[in-house]
């Protein structure tokens, strides 16, 4: 996820950021990722750099900058797109490193970003199963270039490239003092700097358009809390803390954050989806205390047990000393013995949960193989009506079944993982989830709601 704030241009980007100065990165091999990662290479000292290959074509540089230590220059290079130059905070380099380790060739708008081709929201929605996050391509969109902006306007002489030093980290610009002219300006500067041989304007990306994020789509930081389902005070703690996976504002109205509404509800489905959101699905309640339901049903009964050990029982009730010779009293006991018991499930003293849960995974996905085999050999039959899903035996159904209603994350990642290492077995996901929705339809305990708001939470999220 995204979640950074750039702090200035590099002069020979080839996407400029909007409303960021440029500063000059003349000092900088951003032509060279190893002449990059060299800049910050030495051993024992503040700074440092590293570069890589990336999949989707090209590489990706860091390297901290030599006089400030506490920022940092990210060169992202693509062969058919050009290249970003940007700098950053020195403590966000390693993680921007892998931001940039992907697909994504830019980002705008409070983490909207470029493959080259499309533009998509900021990542927010874990696919679990598929080990990535979920592409979810903006309807609409623009790409705005250099060009498309100039062609308004913009004088170069009264435009700036300013030094590394003249930057202020801590507020991420330069002194507004010194920001006498308007970023349009700034922009046509920068062009006149560009020499043969750079990439024209009309290719150079600058911003995105598009629906989602105009005036009538973006939602207020109240309006946030109240689709991500917490209060405003939560929220805004969140924010002052760093904490909630806030997703970056869109833009700043007023003086105010302001979010699109498809990050927003893209934002409440991710908290829908973490271990928090899950638990929520699967839950009761004793009492003050709300807890997964097998817990609660391990306490009543070690309740019950205590209770009959230790009132009961007429031999041992006569221990008791006459003042706490009540019903009431020792019930009080029976109910903290109980908890100690029930309290051992969230560990590992009284059931091994992460070994139950391989071997749960591997339980089905050998029905899953069976069930494969069983349809390839009855594939000339074309009188045999071919399944959706595969069968899963009741103690395996049950199984899994006890696993959602005692650590109900745990299973929502057990799920996670068979769904994935099926696919990579070639079974397709919608198979792997039908048959374990369908298992547990027949051979669970919970209620049907129950299992719909924990599974709707679990399997694949919607790539729209």
């Amino acid at each position: 996820m995204y979640r950074y704030h750039a702090v200035a241009n590099g002069l020979r980007t080839d996407h400029p950021i909007p409303d960021l100065p440029f500063v000059d990165d003349a000092h900088i091999p951003v032509d060279d990722p190893k002449g990059i990662s060299a800049v910050g290479r030495h051993p024992g000292g503040e700074t440092w750099g590293r570069q890589d290959r990336v999949r989707e074509g090209g590489w990706v540089a860091f390297t901290t900058d030599p006089g400030r230590h506490d920022l940092c220059w990210i060169v992202r290079w693509h062969p058919d797109h050009g290249r970003s130059v940007v700098l950053y905070r020195d403590d966000d380099a390693s993680s921007l490193h892998m931001t940039y380790w992907g697909p994504a060739l830019l980002y705008r708008a409070g983490g909207y970003w470029w493959d080259g081709d499309s533009w998509y929201r900021p990542a927010q929605v874990w696919d679990a199963a598929g080990e990535t996050y979920v592409r979810r391509s903006v309807p609409g969109a623009t790409t705005v270039s250099a060009a498309d902006l100039l062609a308004g306007g913009g004088d170069a002489a009264r435009g700036q490239v300013f030094a590394v030093a003249d930057v202020d980290a801590d507020t991420g610009r330069v002194d507004p003092a010194r920001l006498v002219a308007p970023w349009l300006n700034e922009l046509a500067c920068w062009a006149g700097y560009r020499r043969g041989g750079a990439r024209p304007l009309a290719e150079c990306v600058v911003r995105l358009a598009a629906p989602e994020i105009t005036g009538d789509q973006l939602v207020s930081q109240a309006e946030l809390a109240t689709i991500g389902g917490i209060a405003a005070s939560t929220l805004r703690a969140y924010i002052a803390r760093g904490e909630g996976d806030v997703p970056l504002p869109q833009a700043t109205v007023g003086g105010r954050s302001v979010w699109s509404r498809p990050v927003a509800e893209d934002w409440a489905e991710r908290r829908r989806r973490s271990d928090d959101g899950v638990r929520e699905t699967i839950q009761a309640t004793r009492g003050d205390a709300t807890q997964p339901p097998g817990i609660i049903d391990v306490w009543n009964r070690y309740v019950r047990i205590f209770m009959s050990g230790l009132w009961e029982n007429p031999n041992r009730r006569r221990r008791w000393a006459l003042r706490w010779r009540s019903e009431a009293a020792v019930r009080d006991i029976a109910e903290d013995l109980g908890w100690s018991v029930a309290a051992d499930l969230t560990g590992e003293r009284l059931v091994p949960m992460a070994d139950l849960s391989i071997t749960i995974r591997y339980a089905i996905l050998d029905e899953f193989t069976t069930g494969r085999e069983l349809d390839a050999s009855a594939a000339s039959r074309v009188d045999i009506y071919k399944p959706t899903f595969y069968g899963i035996n009741r103690p395996i159904a049950g199984m899994l079944d006890w696993l959602i209603r005692h650590r109900p994350a745990l299973a929502a990642a057990t799920i996670a993982s068979v769904i994935g290492e099926a696919e990579r077995r070639g079974i397709p996901r919608a198979v792997s989830e039908e048959s374990i929705r369908t298992a547990l339809s027949l051979d669970g305990t919970l209620d049907a709601e129950s299992y719909d708001a924990f599974l709707e939470r679990v399997l694949t999220p919607a790539d729209s």
